[in-house]
């Protein structure tokens, strides 16, 4: 089976490209995450906020969907500009606690609580929140949950894309430090490439060099035997 994740493109020869390794973001857990956690933020909103006269609705939607977007924005512009990428998920990360924020706030102003902890029922959401990352499992959900289980849910799923971010952001930090941007991958690319051709010429030259040697010695066989 292909691996999806570990896409390296390869000129035909068989040279490594300058191009980063593409990341397919639909098959990332977190990325699904944020998917249903968009979702979910347009049904909490839908039912339990004002539909006119509340900013706050129009601010936890785009939050949601800032976060989901800058991660596909984020990881589509990965391969041809370091920077660029980890702008965005930097970005996506920012949304995505403006979110959680947002909810805890709701909580706050209505006298309700955030599960966490000692909580009965922190353990069987977090477990439900890590086992399922298909949007599916949480639809039929969306219809019956109250508002206290709706933003637990989302409280939830934003944890643990902001860790997923956290963890995500720190390996780039690293992975810039030891490698470099496209500037430096097309400059060691591009001297990689002059190193092989001088070595393929020299190369070349030995063999030629011998070929003469060997040409000689037939000639000077066959003379001698003429002789």
């Amino acid at each position: 089976m292909i691996d999806h994740k570990n896409i390296k493109l390869e000129y035909r020869d068989g040279r490594p490209s300058v191009l980063r390794k593409a990341t397919v973001w639909r098959e990332l857990n977190f990325y699904k995450r944020s998917e249903i956690l968009y979702q979910l933020t347009v049904a909490f909103c839908r039912r339990f906020l004002p539909k006119y006269g509340d900013r706050t609705v129009d601010q936890m939607v785009q939050a949601a969907r800032s976060t989901k977007q800058n991660i596909i924005e984020g990881y589509s512009d990965g391969q041809t500009s370091f920077e660029i990428e980890v702008k965005l998920l930097g970005v996506a990360r920012g949304s995505n606690q403006e979110l959680l924020a947002d909810y805890r706030d709701y909580l706050g102003a209505n006298g309700l609580v955030e599960w966490k902890g000692a909580n009965p029922r922190f353990e069987p959401l977090h477990k439900f929140c890590r086992d399922h990352t298909e949007l599916a499992a949480y639809q039929p959900h969306f219809a019956k949950w109250t508002d206290d289980e709706m933003a637990n849910c989302a409280i939830c799923l934003s944890h643990m894309i902001d860790k997923a971010l956290a963890t995500i952001l720190a390996k780039k930090d690293e992975e810039f430090v030891t490698q470099g941007g496209i500037r430096e991958r097309m400059t060691a690319a591009r001297l990689g490439y002059r190193t092989d051709q001088r070595e393929r010429i020299a190369a070349l030259e030995r063999e030629n060099a011998e070929l003469r040697a060997e040409v000689a010695r037939l000639q000077a066989a066959l003379a001698g035997k003429a002789g």
